[in-house]
């Protein structure tokens, strides 16, 4: 019985110790699991580069995340990504389904929801071909003015891109206060940013302006004499 109470501190601590290492083991365990949405971003792998998606893709899907707090402490939208595999996709209207397992969350962390779990695109064909250039004319030139087709030099641009956004245009050419024929040199721009102009990429554009002939007046007709 004596030996047994020399012992007691002893146990007493390593009974204290064991306690402390359980508590500590199993707190992720009693935490409440909750979920949390996170709009995650679209990462787009391996498109081919003789492919362009021509149709708006979103920046963003969001996600919504079961765990316990814990396990949220490392998870962000910023370390979050949702790829995207378009390494066999071939021109046309194209769907991809967003799977659970393809997004990188923690082990203990469960993805509930993905909104939306499909991304729907065009994807075109990058050719590059010859096409008309056409001037950008705005504004008009003042009263008693007018001006005639534009001449372009070149008149035809090379570009690549997909079919469906081929024009080209110059830069715009300002017409207000214009009172005679003038000849400008400007740059060749496409308002699509998947169209690469390959050359030329200046153009020389000539407007005519001519003053407006007004119509001859009608003559006043003769006054009767009086009888």
């Amino acid at each position: 019985m004596n030996g047994w109470l020399s012992n007691l501190p002893l146990k007493v601590l390593s009974l204290f110790l064991a306690f402390t290492v359980w508590f500590v083991v199993s707190a992720p365990r009693r935490e409440s699991v909750s979920e949390r949405a996170f709009a995650v971003p679209l990462s787009l792998v391996g498109m081919p580069r003789n492919l362009a998606i021509t149709t708006p893709v979103p920046d963003t899907v969001s996600v919504r995340l079961r765990g316990r707090t814990s396990d949220f402490r490392s998870v962000s939208s910023q370390n979050l990504e949702v790829p995207l595999d378009l390494r066999t996709v071939v021109p046309g209207d194209i769907t991809i389904t967003i799977r659970p397992e393809s997004i990188n969350v923690p082990p203990q962390v469960e993805v509930a929801s993905i909104d939306p779990n499909k991304v729907r695109f065009r994807v075109e064909q990058v050719r590059q071909k010859n096409v008309p250039i056409r001037a950008f004319l705005v504004g008009q030139p003042p009263p008693g003015h007018t001006f005639g087709d534009a001449t372009v030099t070149p008149d035809h641009a090379l570009v690549s891109g997909p079919a469906s956004q081929i024009p080209v245009a110059t830069e715009r050419i300002i017409m207000t206060g214009r009172t005679e024929t003038f000849t400008q040199n400007v740059g060749v721009v496409s308002d699509s940013s998947l169209i690469r102009i390959i050359d030329p990429l200046m153009a020389q554009v000539t407007v005519p302006l001519n003053e407006e002939i007004a119509p001859p007046q009608p003559e006043p007709a003769p006054k009767k004499k009086s009888q």
